[in-house]
């Protein structure tokens, strides 16, 4: 076994087995979606691992290069480990055994899309799968196997965030060509439209679901998106507030401007300007250094509205902002996550959770016609929202002889 393994258990899980093979006390049940090779979950000491059975070369290879899109924070499953040189009892060779961690509180897209799906929600999908193609193209990594099947989403206050789940194919290079680039997202076209009539053929995509459209609209949102980042913008030297717009709509898709190229041009009093570097992250990284709370992107915007609110209504606009966010942490957030009864702390993360009871709290008080408080939004989310809810954690029951994914 080679990596971080941080759970000793692993070293004891039976490698002399093929996969599919492998006791059920060993494993759990989670949704997952279609795969060339055996995949499995092992819970151990409350943590879940994805196994994933592949060939020692390609094991190697994906482990690599989920630890370099790890060192560049790219949105991808985290590596643990390569368990090669596996025999059975008789002595025969398996193959080896690439071992990551599950992402808490995840589903695979897949899972997302069978069944009943709105459009609004649809929509929040195709750009979250968006960004995470935008993200590893500005990272240089070529995906060339992007599809439902293998990509993970979080739910990320109204959005979602995806996840890069199987780089077996991926490619990490200094900067990709624009033919790299659309060769990318022409495969993840063919994959996700292929996907989609795969659902539509078994009876798990909503009716109003085009398959074709779905495809072909997620590489629109890419190219959008691409160019909003990429593009360079011609303004006059009096409307240098365009310049500052950009910014601030770079910013609201979770990008910050770490760098600006301006150059003049020839025989004219215009600006070129152009985004020369582009980092993701921008209200995450503001989050968690004013909290110490690592939160998804617009979760993380919607609990610093909330700190901004707080700022106000204490009358502390003045304050030092650290020490204002170190008060909301002590007095709203923390008391509110810790009063979320034990069993049900498994239904959603802590930062979720503080995000839908904020919205309750809104509705409740449009109803009322005032505010209504924090403390009874709160009592009333957890009565008529909360106990109600699946569990999102790792662990959904069921069982282990299938993998297939149920709408």
């Amino acid at each position: 076994m080679t990596g971080a393994p941080s759970d000793p258990d692993l070293i004891r899980l039976p490698w002399d087995v093929p996969l599919e093979n492998w006791p059920e006390h060993h494993l759990v049940t989670l949704p997952r979606g279609i795969s060339r090779h055996i995949v499995r979950f092992a819970r151990l000491s409350g943590r879940v691992y994805a196994i994933k059975e592949i060939s020692e070369r390609y094991a190697k290879r994906e482990y690599q290069l989920l630890w370099d899109l790890s060192r560049l924070d790219a949105p991808a499953v985290e590596p643990v480990a390569v368990v090669t040189g596996r025999r059975d009892a008789a002595g025969e060779p398996l193959d080896s055994a690439l071992i990551t961690r599950h992402l808490q509180f995840s589903l695979p897209y897949r899972a997302m899309l069978s069944g009943t799906l709105r459009p609004d929600t649809l929509t929040r999908l195709l750009d979250a799968l968006a960004v995470l193609l935008v993200r590893l193209h500005l990272a240089g990594f070529y995906w060339g196997d992007c599809s439902l099947s293998n990509t993970l989403f979080r739910r990320d206050a109204g959005a979602f965030a995806a996840y890069l789940v199987d780089a077996e194919t991926g490619e990490l290079h200094p900067m990709l060509s624009e033919g790299q680039r659309n060769h990318d997202i022409e495969v993840a076209h063919i994959n996700i439209y292929g996907e989609m009539l795969d659902l539509e053929a078994g009876g798990f995509l909503h009716s109003s679901i085009d398959p074709l459209a779905f495809a072909e609209q997620l590489c629109r949102r890419y190219h959008r998106l691409w160019k909003e980042l990429m593009e360079e913008e011609i303004v006059e030297d009096v409307e240098w507030h365009l310049i500052d717009q950009r910014i601030r709509r770079l910013n609201s898709l979770g990008f910050d401007v770490a760098e600006m190229m301006v150059r003049r041009k020839a025989g004219t009093a215009r600006l070129i300007v152009r985004p020369k570097v582009v980092d993701a992250g921008h209200h995450q990284r503001r989050l968690l250094r004013l909290t110490g709370l690592d939160v998804e992107e617009n979760q993380a915007r919607r609990l610093l509205n909330d700190l901004d609110s707080f700022r106000v209504a204490k009358g502390l606009r003045h304050e030092d902002e650290a020490i204002v966010a170190h008060r909301w942490l002590a007095e709203i957030f923390q008391p509110t996550v810790k009063s979320i009864p034990p069993e049900l702390r498994g239904k959603l993360e802590p930062a979720q959770l503080f995000h839908e009871v904020l919205d309750h709290r809104w509705f409740m008080s449009e109803s009322a016609g005032r505010d209504v408080g924090l403390d009874a939004a709160l009592r009333s989310y957890i009565d008529t929202v909360l106990v109600f809810k699946p569990d999102e954690k790792a662990i959904l029951g069921g069982d282990t002889a299938t993998d297939t994914v149920s709408p």
